[in-house]
């Protein structure tokens, strides 16, 4: 998506360690103009899943997903990193490793909002080494429902999370994929992709 893919080269900060800092306009700002874009354009690449649910994780996938959602009209549902009174009960449990912040979560969902009858889309922000998506993925699978697919805003081409997701059968759709950077030079390059038209 080159609209996607501007604005990571004009906005994005390479930090030591593969990180890839797009807080200014994806995951702590968020620019609306270009999440409505991302939204529409994951519409455009699963419009024939038949997707029932959107799912994802919190914090950084709540806002895209809710804006996806909104071209599905369907619900968003999003697994929590921590226990509340509010979700205390039955609930679908996976652990989950997360790149950013070096630590691993017990994720969870509700059971009511999860179902055989449900076609599930996950969405999240980044794709790194794929622990939050198997993890989501695993709660599908329990709840019975079926994984119609998984959108990704912006996917580390260099690291395993794709391939690995990919070998075991989700279809897979990132917007951005980064197959190099290079923190000395601030260069990015992308992989490219047949569906980019924006």
């Amino acid at each position: 998506m080159k609209l996607l893919e501007d604005r990571i080269r004009k906005n994005g900060v390479i930090q030591e360690g593969n990180v890839l800092k797009v807080d200014s306009f994806l995951n702590h700002q968020m620019d609306i103009d270009l999440i409505n874009e991302i939204g529409k354009e994951f519409f455009r690449r699963f419009s024939d899943a038949g997707v029932s649910k959107i799912l994802t994780i919190e914090a950084s996938g709540i806002g895209i997903a809710c804006i996806a959602a909104q071209y599905f009209h369907v619900p968003v549902v999003f697994a929590k990193k921590n226990k509340t009174k509010n979700i205390a009960g039955d609930v679908f449990t996976a652990k989950v490793e997360s790149f950013t912040h070096g630590k691993t979560y017990d994720i969870m969902v509700s059971r009511q909002f999860l179902g055989p009858k449900d076609r599930i889309l996950l969405i999240d922000d980044f794709l790194a080494n794929g622990k939050a998506l198997e993890g989501l993925a695993n709660i599908v699978q329990e709840s019975g429902a079926f994984l119609a697919g998984a959108g990704i805003v912006i996917e580390k081409g260099f690291q395993p999370g794709g391939r690995l997701l990919r070998e075991r059968g989700i279809r897979l759709e990132s917007l951005a994929v980064v197959e190099s950077m290079d923190e000395k030079a601030g260069e990015l390059i992308f992989r490219q992709d047949p569906w980019d038209t924006l």
